[in-house]
């Protein structure tokens, strides 16, 4: 007699595998949407083969905060990065700059193993404090026993292990990778209390591969055919470091070399090249300033500026692209390292930008959270690049991995300033590659 087996489904079987009629992709394995409802609520939703199942579904819990809160609280993280980080100059006891050091040793220096560790110990822990009290306090604080059980939830899967592929998919933007798990949330790690090592490793951008979302389908065309020479631009300011003290040069060269490579330093140069259908650039690089302009009742947005000093905003994006359909070539990955002049009071939009040029076709935007000094920029720059134009990592792992380096090597934190927007798994493909490979799929 045939019997009806009872199943329960404990896990995704699947593992997050996702397709599209012209993709072959891999889902994260840990996905956190933050979806903005009717009445100013936030909607929590946590899913993923990494994420402890209840009954297969996913979890999900209505949090206290509002996104005014969350909004703020994320403003005042990365305000205090640059107040406490950046801007740090050490005093004497009578309130002078200490003898033989710059004045503020975090911009000016890019190893920061040569402070002393008490000094740099005792920021750290303010901004790892801040980072959690974000998460685990602002966004899913509270005595709702669901929010509760969501917060358990999510911090047993963001600790269980590193290198994980976390998603963070809502239009509420938080800078994730500036956000830290609590020690107790954590094994114990094998340092002594009072190394600054120890909390370095509780930020989320040292622990796991992150990028933010928002918005479905960003992209409704299927990718192009991989080049044989990718397309690379440089746009940029002239008048930044002047005095050639950074490393901008060296990423130049890097740019330049074994590509098809365009320097753009005027506004007009850059809207000319957005109006045109054809742009067919695989990399596009902004080493520029920044800064925020006006958006009414919203919060101010970001601008950049090349040499010419007029403002390119997402609408200047969104004015030269909108009439152009799927079948725009126009897909780079963009990096805006674009230094700009500190959030304002009321805070500030800085995935604005990077928004618009997703939705024109750009397949991931990556860029600082906070005023980044130049030496800095341009030294992680070199080390992003540099890996990218390989072609053998995607944007996510390569983030991850100079973040780590400059973290575990130099005890500098602020690799974890730059965020990603989209473009976890994009990576430079060339032409003899695929040919290389004889037709084996890659995931990207």
């Amino acid at each position: 007699m045939a019997t009806e087996l009872r199943v329960r489904v404990v896990q995704d079987p699947s593992q997050g595998f996702t397709t599209l009629p012209d993709e072959l992709t891999r889902g994260p394995d840990i996905t956190v949407c933050l979806d903005i409802l009717a009445g100013d609520r936030i909607r929590a939703r946590l899913y993923g083969p990494a994420v402890p199942s209840l009954y297969g579904t996913e979890h999900r819990a209505d949090l206290t905060a509002r996104p005014t809160e969350v909004r703020t609280a994320a403003a005042r993280l990365c305000r205090l990065w640059k107040e406490l980080l950046v801007d740090f100059r050490p005093l004497t006891d009578d309130g002078r700059l200490a003898p033989d050091t710059p004045e503020q040793p975090y911009a000016a220096l890019v190893d920061l193993g040569t402070r002393p560790p008490a000094e740099l110990h005792a920021i750290l822990e303010e901004l790892t404090l801040s980072g959690s009290e974000l998460l685990f306090e602002t966004l899913l604080g509270g005595t709702d026993p669901r929010v509760r059980r969501f917060r358990t939830y999510l911090a047993e899967a963001l600790s269980a292990r590193e290198g994980l592929r976390v998603r963070f998919d809502s239009e509420l933007y938080i800078p994730w990778p500036m956000v830290c798990l609590r020690p107790e949330e954590e094994a114990p790690p094998d340092q002594d209390d009072e190394d600054p090592a120890a909390l370095l490793a509780h930020f989320l951008g040292h622990r796991h591969q992150i990028e933010q979302t928002g918005g479905a389908y960003p992209w409704l065309a299927g990718r192009h055919e991989p080049p044989a020479v990718p397309s690379v631009s440089l746009n940029h300011d002239t008048r930044v470091d002047r005095q050639g003290r950074t490393k901008a040069a060296e990423v130049a060269t890097v740019l330049a070399t074994n590509t098809r490579f365009v320097e753009r330093t005027t506004r007009a140069e850059l809207v000319r090249a957005l109006a045109d259908h054809g742009l067919d650039e695989h990399l596009m690089y902004f080493w520029c300033h920044g800064h925020f302009v006006p958006n009414g009742s919203q919060p101010a947005c970001l601008a950049v500026k090349l040499s010419d000093q007029t403002a390119i905003d997402a609408q200047t994006v969104r004015e030269r692209r909108r009439r152009f359909g799927e079948d725009s070539p126009f897909q780079p990955f963009v990096l805006l390292n674009a230094c700009h002049a500190g959030v304002p009071e009321g805070g500030g939009d800085l995935a604005f930008l990077g928004r618009a040029l997703i939705h024109a076709g750009a397949r991931g935007v990556l860029g600082p959270q906070i005023e980044m000094p130049q030496r800095f920029a341009a030294e992680y720059a070199l080390e992003f690049l540099t890996r990218y134009l390989r072609g053998t990592e995607t944007a996510g792992e390569i983030a991850h991995a100079v973040a780590r380096h400059f973290a575990d090597k130099l005890l500098n934190p602020l690799g974890f300033a730059y965020a990603l927007h989209c473009g976890m798994d994009t990576r430079l493909e060339r032409a003899a590659e695929k040919a290389a490979e004889s037709g084996r799929e890659i995931a990207v």
